[in-house]
């Protein structure tokens, strides 16, 4: 051949592959056992680092630390680092036995006075997410033996044992922990970019089943950017709001994950009398304190018409807060709802009469509320403008508002808030409407106080027997004449049990049939340990 011509040819083939590389078909080529993740839109970056005395991952997999239990997909309770327990007949001690052939990734021992430790740390100085309240003290009782002292009989207590990853005593430091952890679990962090990464190795000491995935690299993006990676195929996993669902990225498949994380508004449930919280912020709201506004929005808002429209399709109506999918679920507490002429009936019955603006009124007062929601949170933003554009149908104006959490503390007891809760305890339903925690930190920021709530709660608390504990739980929903769901006082507008979307390398399967339970913020690497490579991406 020509020289010319074989310098021609050569040419051409490096140009056309600087213009597919332009193009975006740059795939990155990774190891086999190499997995690059976007995680961001649910969970994210923590904060604090990866310490779980200070809430990394709560409800979530910790990758670097251990449990004591775990949670599979169908609520069962699986030993971690345990290998049994035993409960007083009073509901006071817990004993729990664990492995004796576990060390940590520096090939220290763990040892009871590790779980010991970790347990009263978290009492002294964690965060509000993991409530030990009911929890005394733990202590060692030898090297394979904790014991766990309770001040109250605590049905839910077995499941603060699920989510807590323990760290080591003796090398432990609250100020560092989180930047350098050292922990018993599948991974070990070696690097973090603050703000843009962070890369785990696989930990050879890990004392069960080993993931496939020697690296785990998680890059910390967010809504657009997430999905620009995965359309440059920077990634395996790009985690991404509902509103992306419709989209197609080549050789990725869209998996949608149903969730038990719940999206529903707070209705301060007290008038405006000038009253304040412990922490200074305005309690009540003269607007929805009335039973007519609170009971037309549950029945009158569409729940579905949310479904269809922000999310896309992906998710299911809650009515109380509670999935069906797990066992406290009380389908009693449901309700038809999108029933525009019953509660427009209901709003005329309370005395709101139209005005004409359109917005009804009763005795000068504006059915008018604002309606908060943190602004980088886009599922959350585009709910909050459906549910507006729903109440306007019945005459109520609410104005949604987008703020920082920092924010939205000023207002959560005086103005409606759009939440998320969702975990496989039911602790978060006393935090939702228990007397009690009235104006304490997130609790019960309706205000709610309703004694036979409260007595169903306590009940349920101190039932030695979780699973029988049920009963009263859903009775807070809905015992048959009263509750806190639409049929009774309707304390929130409940929307709905969010699904979750990933775009996900079609080299990869992340055993569908074996994920556990989505929680708030998500879990997409429970069950990492059953993920397959088919083939190279």
């Amino acid at each position: 051949m020509n020289k010319k011509i074989l310098v021609c040819i050569v040419g051409i083939i490096t140009i056309i592959g600087i213009v597919a590389v332009i193009l975006g078909g740059n795939e990155v080529k990774r190891s086999p056992d190499e997995l690059v993740v976007a995680v961001g839109t649910h969970g994210g970056e923590p904060e604090t680092g990866f310490d779980p005395i200070l809430g990394w991952n709560y409800y979530g997999e910790p990758l670097i630390q251990s449990t004591l239990f775990k949670r599979d997909n169908q609520m069962n309770l699986n030993n971690d680092l345990a290998t049994d327990y035993t409960i007083n007949t009073d509901g006071l001690t817990y004993q729990v036995t664990i492995r004796d052939d576990v060390k940590f990734s520096d090939n220290s021992s763990l040892t009871a006075k590790d779980v010991a430790f970790t347990y009263n740390k978290l009492k002294e100085v964690g965060t509000s997410d993991m409530d030990l309240n009911s929890m005394n003290s733990s202590k060692a009782i030898n090297d394979s033996v904790i014991e766990f002292k309770l001040n109250n009989p605590d049905s839910t207590f077995i499941n603060k044992l699920c989510y807590i990853g323990i760290v080591p005593e003796t090398k432990y430091n609250n100020q560092t922990y989180g930047k350098e952890p050292i922990g018993s679990g599948p991974y070990k962090l070696v690097q973090w970019d603050k703000g843009q990464q962070a890369i785990f190795k696989l930990n050879d000491n890990y004392y069960n089943k080993k993931p496939e995935f020697k690296k785990l690299t998680m890059i910390f993006l967010k809504d657009d950017a997430a999905f620009a990676s995965a359309k440059k195929g920077e990634v395996d996993i790009a985690e991404v709001p509902l509103s992306f669902t419709k989209e197609e990225v080549n050789n990725m498949t869209m998996t949608i994950l149903h969730s038990i994380d719940t999206r529903g508004i707070s209705l301060p449930y007290i008038p405006d009398n000038g009253t304040k919280t412990s922490e200074g912020h305005p309690l009540g709201n003269n607007v929805t304190s009335d039973i007519a506004i609170r009971k037309a929005l549950n029945y009158g808002i569409s729940r579905q018409a949310l479904i269809d429209g922000p999310l896309n399709g992906h998710g299911l109506k809650s009515f109380d807060g509670v999935p069906s999918t797990l066992p406290w679920y009380n389908p009693d507490a449901t309700v038809e709802d999108g029933k525009i002429d019953e509660a427009k009936q209901i709003l005329e019955d309370g005395g709101w009469k139209a005005g004409s603006d359109g917005i009804r009124e009763k005795n000068g007062l504006k059915a008018s509320f604002e309606l908060y929601y943190p602004s980088n949170d886009q599922d959350r933003q585009t709910l909050a403008v459906s549910v507006s554009e729903e109440a306007k149908k019945l005459g109520v104006e609410i104005k949604p508002v987008g703020k920082s959490w920092d924010d939205i503390e000023n207002f959560k007891n005086s103005q409606t808030v759009l939440w998320g809760f969702g975990g496989v305890d039911p602790t978060v339903i006393s935090k939702l409407y228990s007397s009690k925690l009235i104006g304490h930190i997130y609790d019960n920021p309706s205000g709610y106080n309703n004694s036979r709530v409260d007595n169903y709660i306590q009940s349920a608390i101190n039932n030695l027997d979780i699973n029988k504990s049920y009963d009263d739980w859903r009775k807070v929903s809905w015992d048959g004449s009263a509750g806190i769901s639409p049929k009774g006082d309707a304390v929130w507008l409940w929307l709905v049990a969010m699904d979750y979307s990933y775009f996900v390398d079609n080299s990869l399967n992340i055993s569908i049939e074996t994920v556990t339970l989505q929680p708030h913020g998500g879990d997409i690497f429970g069950n990492i340990y059953d993920w397959k490579r088919l083939r190279q991406s």
